[in-house]
């Protein structure tokens, strides 16, 4: 016992708290090693963030930095970089039709393929939300074209299958329906494109089941009770419960849906054709830069790209109070 507790002990003196505070801490002698200590982790854990700082800088902020000067100039890799301002922004949007054509065919490719993604994934996730028997065999089955869609393997068989004579044309014609080939066919060859997206919803498939999972039953019995049909039970129950879910899958499949490339260049063996109905952006930005040597234009549509798609997930951020429902939420 300290000097001081004994004396407000014995006298009956008072003492401050902070004194005895005061003599509750650590002597002096431990300060050495506990700053040691510290010190020891602190460098540890910038030791284990130094392969993370390195990518960061070297591989993510320092190109792109370089990339948006870059966009304002002039550059076709084989001589220094000219200056040239705003030149490629304006020719963007006033002088080359084949970007804005390229701006389009993507935006009806996300507003239209995005959507059906969502809807085909979240019908097979309730399916087999309810079926026990076999679930395991088709969530792999359903979920396994997801882990091959962006190959360039699948895009190859994609474009056998809906060519001239492919399967499906065979198939069709069967039926006495004859649309010929899809792959040549400039007002069939984007909905081809959107179905190969489409068919990809494995990854969205198994998100939507795990969200599914997480939403009470005792809330599909209280409804059920008071006599809502399986209409209003998913309208009033299962739609506000599941819509983080459905704004995180809303999110990444229009990221992912501006970022479509590998595909695109497979079934148009990288031209873009026909008629520049697969000619998205990126792909009219790759043909930019590799083909044509003008890097500081493909960085300026780079740019662009990088912006809408910035203001569209801003939007969404900014949207999702209205019809985003978090658990203990009181709005």
């Amino acid at each position: 016992m300290s000097t001081t507790a004994t004396r407000v002990i014995v006298t009956g003196e008072k003492s401050s708290n902070r004194s005895l505070f005061r003599r509750s801490r650590p002597e002096h002698g431990d300060r050495p090693g506990l700053r040691r200590r510290a010190m020891r982790e602190t460098v540890a854990g910038y030791g284990f963030l130094i392969p993370w700082l390195v990518g960061f800088f070297g591989l993510t902020l320092i190109p792109m930095a370089y990339s948006l000067y870059l966009s304002f100039t002039s550059y076709n890799i084989f001589s220094p970089p000219k200056w040239i301002g705003f030149d490629n922004y304006v020719r963007m949007f006033t002088t080359d039709p084949a970007f804005m054509q390229s701006a389009q065919i993507t935006l009806i490719y996300v507003l239209v393929g995005t959507p059906i993604t969502l809807a085909a994934a979240l019908t097979v996730a309730m399916l087999l939300n309810y079926r026990d028997k076999g679930a395991g065999f088709f969530r792999s089955a359903f979920y396994a074209p997801s882990l091959i869609g962006g190959s360039v393997s699948v895009a190859i068989v994609w474009r056998a299958m809906f060519a001239n004579d492919g399967p499906v044309d065979n198939s069709l014609s069967f039926f006495g329906i004859d649309l010929g080939g899809w792959i040549g066919n400039p007002n069939l060859v984007l909905p081809a494109m959107i179905l190969l997206a489409v068919w990809q919803f494995g990854s969205t498939m198994v998100i939507f089941l795990a969200g599914l999972k997480q939403i009470p039953k005792e809330l599909y019995e209280a409804a059920e009770m008071d006599g809502a049909g399986a209409w209003h039970r998913f309208r009033a129950v299962t739609m506000p419960m599941l819509s983080p879910v459905i704004f995180f899958n809303l999110l990444l499949g229009l990221i992912g849906a501006f970022q479509v490339f590998a595909s695109a260049y497979i079934i148009s063996n990288g031209s873009g054709g026909p008629a520049g109905m697969t000619n998205f952006i990126t792909l009219y930005l790759y043909k930019r830069g590799f083909s044509d040597g003008q890097m500081g234009y493909a960085a300026a549509i780079a740019w662009v790209l990088l912006i809408v798609v910035a203001i569209i997930a801003f939007i969404l951020f900014r949207t999702q109070r209205s019809w985003v429902h978090y658990a203990g939420d009181n709005r």
